[in-house]
């Protein structure tokens, strides 16, 4: 089904009802292939039937998810994606789905909700922090950073912008760079960006509301130093753009 192979698959599943008549698991590959094939009300007809019998089955709620974004339903796919999790709280592939929804649709509060349930359950995993703190793209007049910034998960805070997100994305930036021994570019780009930020929101206040600037000093030469080693030809590049956000001589 994979390899959109669905006559092989057909087959194959054929082979499998003789062998194991009743099994369940054979059910979910007959409803996954009714899918395949795009058979929408097919599918959900066999999903449901499947849920008569155990109706916290995971794989098939799940499927459910999926049966319904694939049909442009991103409002149903919401609303079971929050049904599913009420349930199974611990699900962090089914928190990151909805995050990445809730982000696509530009919901970036609801998002970040997602990415805090996200970072308490698994507090050592870099993306997750990365993706709560990042944006997809930044600002339009760093053209080099957009390009840097255009892979991976799209981000939440730095978007909602505001002084309290900044500086809350910047500490996360900060957490993903320390969970990475320093060698994630993104989030010391994120921290230089927030720095930036943070520092044009502030202007005349007294210095005492003003952040050390330690941290983003750290940040602009570790990423000086990782561009002499592996792209020495954009290091030019990289000095004009620090140079402009003010982080290097």
């Amino acid at each position: 089904m994979d390899c959109h192979c669905l006559d092989v698959a057909q087959d194959c599943i054929k082979v499998l009802q003789k062998k194991f008549p009743e099994s369940k698991r054979v059910g979910r590959l007959e409803a996954m292939l009714l899918e395949a094939k795009g058979s929408w009300a097919e599918a959900e007809k066999a999903y449901l039937s499947l849920l008569e019998d155990n109706p916290l089955d995971q794989v098939i709620l799940k499927r459910r998810v999926a049966l319904t974004k694939a049909q442009g339903n991103i409002s149903g796919a919401i609303q079971r994606l929050i049904e599913y999790l009420e349930v199974f709280m611990a699900d962090h592939e089914a928190w990151r789905e909805l995050a990445e929804i809730y982000v696509s649709l530009q919901m970036y509060k609801q998002a970040a909700f997602c990415y805090e349930e996200l970072i308490l359950s698994q507090p050592m995993i870099p993306l997750y922090h990365l993706a709560y703190a990042d944006a997809d793209i930044v600002l339009d007049c760093f053209e080099f950073l957009e390009e840097k910034l255009e892979s991976g998960m799209q981000g939440v805070l730095y978007t909602l912008g505001g002084l309290e997100n900044l500086q809350t994305a910047k500490k996360y930036y900060a957490s993903t760079v320390d969970l990475t021994g320093g060698k994630n570019n993104r989030a010391l780009f994120g921290v230089c960006l927030c720095t930036f930020a943070v520092a044009q929101l502030t202007k005349g206040r007294n210095k005492e509301d003003k952040e050390s600037p330690e941290l983003q000093s750290l940040s602009a030469a570790a990423l000086e130093k990782d561009y002499k080693l592996r792209a020495p030809s954009k290091l030019s590049l990289l000095g004009s753009t620090l140079r402009s956000l003010k982080l290097s001589s």
